[in-house]
C-alpha cells in the first residue's frame, strides 16, 4: 500500500510540473520584449529556430547553460505550453525573473495583446 502512495505522490508531481500553468507572467511579442529591455531567450529545438533575435539554448541543454544569460528579468519563447512551463520552473529556480512569454505559434487577436493559442 505504501509503493502505491509513494507512486501516485511521484506522478503526481510530474504532471504538476509539466501540466499546470505558470502564473505571474504576461504574453507578449518578443519584439516588445526587446523593447522592454528583456533579455530574450528562446528554448525551442535548433532546427524549429528560424528568425529569431535572441539567445537560443534549447530546454534540453538549459540546466547546463543558465550561466550564459545575463541575469535580470526574461522573456522566453517556447514551442507549446508544456515547454514553456518547464522551461519557467528551470530558470525561476535557478534565480531569473521571468517576466513574459511568447509561444511560437500564437496568434495576436484584438487589439489589447490578448492571444489566442488554437487549444
Amino acid at each position: 500500500m505504501l509503493y502505491i502512495a509513494v507512486l501516485l505522490l511521484a506522478i503526481l508531481f510530474i504532471a504538476y510540473r509539466r501540466y499546470y500553468p505558470v502564473k505571474r507572467i504576461q504574453c507578449i511579442r518578443e519584439s516588445e520584449a526587446k523593447e522592454l529591455g528583456r533579455t530574450v531567450v528562446d528554448i525551442r529545438h535548433y532546427h524549429e529556430v528560424h528568425d529569431s533575435i535572441s539567445i537560443v539554448i534549447p530546454y534540453a541543454y538549459l540546466k547546463r547553460f543558465y550561466s550564459e544569460i545575463p541575469q535580470g528579468s526574461v522573456h522566453l519563447i517556447a514551442g507549446d505550453r508544456v515547454e514553456l512551463n518547464l522551461g519557467v520552473r528551470v530558470l525561476r529556480k535557478k534565480g531569473f525573473e521571468v517576466r513574459s512569454y511568447e509561444l511560437a505559434a500564437c496568434k495576436r487577436k484584438g487589439k489589447k495583446g490578448v492571444f489566442d493559442y488554437g487549444v
